[in-house]
């Protein structure tokens, strides 16, 4: 992907959040999620932003004491609809702390887990994995759009669609399957046709053009029409059942070579900074591919064994949840917070590739509501 980089202050909420919607659409989050601006004007101009996993009260005063105004956090702070609030609990009182001082607040969270270089990439690169790809990809979220238009317009049509954020396969980009052919319409009473003139059937030679999406219809389809010469242009969209293999939950990867498992387990808790590890019997003595997925993802380690995995990482796995193991895997529970941690260095990177020379922090308040004994 191209990046445009921005090197002026004058930057709005609605450009910091639009960019890292093109990378972590809004509609690729869960149904349970709540991402996206919850506090704030998108009009605002940003004076700085401040980066954190978790939105608190303590987390809004310190963009206060740092004279931010936005702050982009990971979990959002309001998960549901919200009918008083005067107070009474910790979210009531960080969202009115937040308005009475002109600080936005915005969640990018199962979006940028489901990103294919998002959270889930981020703890890859930490342990040190290497070939990593999505654990459950998600179906039914590529489309195809099929457009018709005259031949010397294609290019034209195309670049509007690639622009929009169709085309994209993986690691490559403006991707079509283009097709010659002829089309042939008649302009009734009150059309006004680019080509022809009305009550005379027309032939054109024509392009048949076929790119994939998963994401912007809406946006991809008004490019396609405005770049077209046709007032009325024949297009289809064609949902596909392909696996989205750069989109999904949780990841796997490989270490360089095999790790006693001990040894594993130490440098995993010392990466993560984990007051413990609650695991399984470690039925396997060397380590060589990982499942993982940060936050809760107890409900990935049947992907987890079916891929082969020597062992899964993630966070909340509940008692009984441990004994589905079964021998075959090992669980490593390194907590929620800790599997997640790294998400606003993430964030951080992102943003500073994008808007250089412009202020953007990493918290120094641990917002983790869990202490070891």
């Amino acid at each position: 992907m191209q990046i445009h980089i921005f090197v002026h202050m004058e930057l709005k909420i609605k450009d910091i959040t639009r960019y890292l919607e093109s990378l972590a659409p809004l509609s690729s989050q869960e149904s349970y999620d709540n991402s996206g601006l919850l506090v704030g004007d998108s009009s605002q101009k940003v004076k700085g932003i401040l980066l954190t996993l978790d939105c608190t009260e303590d987390i809004v005063e310190e963009a206060i004491r740092k004279n931010l105004n936005l702050i982009v956090a990971h979990h959002p702070i309001v998960f549901k609809g919200l009918k008083k609030i005067n107070g009474k609990n910790y979210v009531e009182r960080t969202v009115i702390k937040a308005i009475k001082n002109d600080v936005a607040i915005y969640a990018i969270h199962t979006n940028l887990d489901n990103y294919r270089w998002g959270v889930n990439f981020e703890i890859g690169k930490r342990i040190g994995l290497k070939n990593m790809s999505v654990l459950q990809p998600k179906v039914n979220t590529l489309k195809k759009l099929i457009v018709f238009c005259p031949s010397e317009d294609k290019d034209k049509v195309l670049k509007a669609m690639f622009g929009a954020g169709a085309g994209n396969i993986g690691n490559y980009s403006a991707c079509s399957f283009e097709t010659e052919g002829t089309g042939a319409f008649l302009p009734e009473e009150h059309a006004n046709p680019a080509k022809g003139s009305i009550g005379k059937r027309e032939s054109v030679d024509e392009m048949r053009l076929e790119v994939i999406f998963s994401h912007a219809e809406s946006a991809i389809i008004e490019a396609m029409k405005s770049a077209h010469p046709y007032e009325e242009p024949a297009y289809d969209i064609v949902p596909l059942g392909n696996e989205n293999a750069y989109e999904g939950s949780g990841m796997i990867g490989e270490l360089e070579k095999p790790v006693e498992t001990r040894t594993f387990l130490s440098d995993l808790k010392k990466t993560f900074g984990c007051g413990v590890i609650r695991h399984t019997s470690l039925v396997n003595k060397t380590i060589r591919k990982v499942a993982f997925c940060g936050g809760s993802g107890s409900f990935l380690l049947p992907q987890a064994k079916a891929a082969g995995a020597d062992i899964f990482i993630t966070g909340d796995f509940k008692y009984h949840e441990f004994f589905d193991a079964e021998e075959k895997i090992i669980i490593a529970d390194i907590g929620h917070y800790e599997s997640e941690q790294f998400t606003p260095h993430l964030i951080h990177d992102v943003l500073k590739k994008k808007f250089i020379n412009f202020a953007v922090h990493l918290s120094e308040v641990n917002t983790n509501p869990i202490n070891y004994f």
